[in-house]
């Protein structure tokens, strides 16, 4: 049953949203412990928010698109009288006094939040390693990470703990770890999704956006998300899609997809192959296909983190302890200080021009090549990680990890939509494919992925 499916059986009685919410509870309770997905439980909230539910469907009450499916949410986005600690000690006694515009229109839909997931601490990595609270665990290969920053999210969709999970991408936080954990996540455009109650890591560079099992739980979730907020600058008022409108398509024709030489070098062999049999079956559904190449792949990556580095230092001046919270710089662990540290070096004036005032002329040049590429074609596609996720514990110097966001940082840098879904395995590790696509051209990659999840 997929998430549409699920929904439509919560509205026609057939499973009530108590039951959808007391069977991911067991699955929780069975197997959080060793994936340490969630890092705080909403038990008795999500309850609560079923039975209602469950009383408006009885009485013939009209509900909300998302009625009974069950939320989780990365742990550095606003849900109200929960703590959300970024996974950070520095905030381990935060209690969320609002609500993220996208937990309101969450619940004005009727959807249900049962946790929060965990993360890499101030979603500063790729592992989900950095957590004050412990790594998480691969649900699909156990022992190896499971990506991040988002990867508590990626986590608890794969588990089977929840429905569908939010997570925020920066530079791949979504797409990366839905890779690793063969689950389907998406990036929307910037500006498209609110970011009004997300302790951003980047604020130029970070989108909220959701995991699911499959393309209709994106869906789904994206209509309720993508929405203008008045509060919060970023924001695009546009005329959002009904995604759920592309679950139909059967076919890709007349659409013209592009596939990049420079991502395919930098890529494990074996996820290559994976890659372009997935790639075929894009072709075998109408699809044209294109070989483009990247002049600035090179610059990406120290682009990415330069002005990552800068916007993060900017972001963490609010921890300083002063109204709530520990220090910043007194608790948090290694990965945050360093990017602290640079940022704060960086940012000086004598400094800026040098290195973050380059890094935007950079920035311009990847987003301009990366249009040109798109006037001609409608998708670009390719492999989303370049490796397979390293072991729990392994040792990785700093520019190893890095390179996990080479092919990942480009969506960002340039504000396109991006998303990931399940290509196949290597040696039973699940690899995923990238789909990138214009500026507010979102649903042409839910077309997609539903044309290719048809297919198998």
């Amino acid at each position: 049953m997929n998430v549409i499916e699920k929904l439509n059986s919560i509205k026609n009685g057939e499973l009530t949203a108590k039951e959808n919410v007391e069977n991911f509870l067991k699955v929780i309770k069975e197997k959080n412990d060793s994936i340490n997905a969630f890092i705080e439980l909403n038990e008795e909230n999500a309850l609560k928010q079923a039975e209602a539910i469950d009383a408006k469907i009885a009485n013939g009450e009209e509900v909300g698109s998302l009625a009974g499916l069950v939320f989780g949410i990365k742990a550095n986005i606003n849900v109200e009288d929960i703590i959300i600690s970024a996974a950070s000690k520095t905030l381990e006694d935060y209690y969320g006094s609002y609500n993220a515009t996208v937990v309101d229109n969450i619940l004005a839909e009727d959807g249900i939040i049962i946790g929060i997931a965990n993360m890499d601490e101030f979603a500063a990595g790729s592992s989900t390693e950095t957590s004050y609270y412990g790594p998480t665990q691969n649900p699909k290969a156990l022992g190896r990470i499971p990506g991040g920053s988002s990867g508590g999210s990626a986590a608890a969709v794969a588990a089977g703990m929840c429905d569908i999970a939010l997570g925020s991408d920066t530079g791949g936080s979504i797409r990366n770890p839905a890779s690793h954990c063969g689950v389907i996540g998406f990036k929307p455009t910037y500006g498209a999704v609110s970011r009004q109650g997300l302790l951003d890591l980047s604020m130029s560079l970070d989108q909220i956006g959701p995991f699911a099992e499959d393309v209709s739980g994106i869906a789904l979730a994206l209509n309720t998300i993508v929405d203008y907020d008045e509060t919060e600058c970023t924001t695009l008022n546009w005329e959002e899609p009904d995604f759920t409108e592309c679950l139909e398509d059967k076919s890709l024709e007349g659409m013209k997809i592009a596939i990049c030489k420079d991502f395919i070098e930098v890529t494990d062999d074996e996820i290559n192959k994976t890659v372009n049999k997935a790639i075929n079956k894009l072709v075998d559904a109408g699809a044209e296909l294109v070989e483009v190449s990247f002049d600035h792949i090179d610059l990406c990556l120290p682009t990415y983190y330069l002005i990552n580095y800068v916007e993060f230092f900017s972001a963490t001046r609010k921890y300083d302890g002063r109204e709530y919270g520990s220090r910043i710089e007194e608790v948090c662990g290694d990965e945050v200080l360093r990017r602290i540290k640079i940022g704060s070096h960086i940012a000086q004036a004598e400094f800026s021009g040098k290195y973050y005032k380059k890094a935007l002329q950079a920035r311009s040049l990847i987003r301009n090549e990366i249009n040109a590429m798109l006037e001609n074609v409608d998708l670009i596609v390719g492999p989303t990680v370049p490796k397979l996720p390293h072991e729990i514990g392994e040792e990785l110097d700093t520019m190893e990890m890095y390179a996990y966001d080479v092919l990942t940082v480009i969506a960002n840098l340039a504000g396109i939509p991006a998303a990931s879904i399940p290509a196949g395995t290597v040696n039973d590790i699940p690899v995923g494919l990238q789909i990138q696509a214009k500026p507010l051209e979102d649903e042409k990659i839910v077309k997609a992925m539903a044309v290719f999840e048809n297919t198998q």
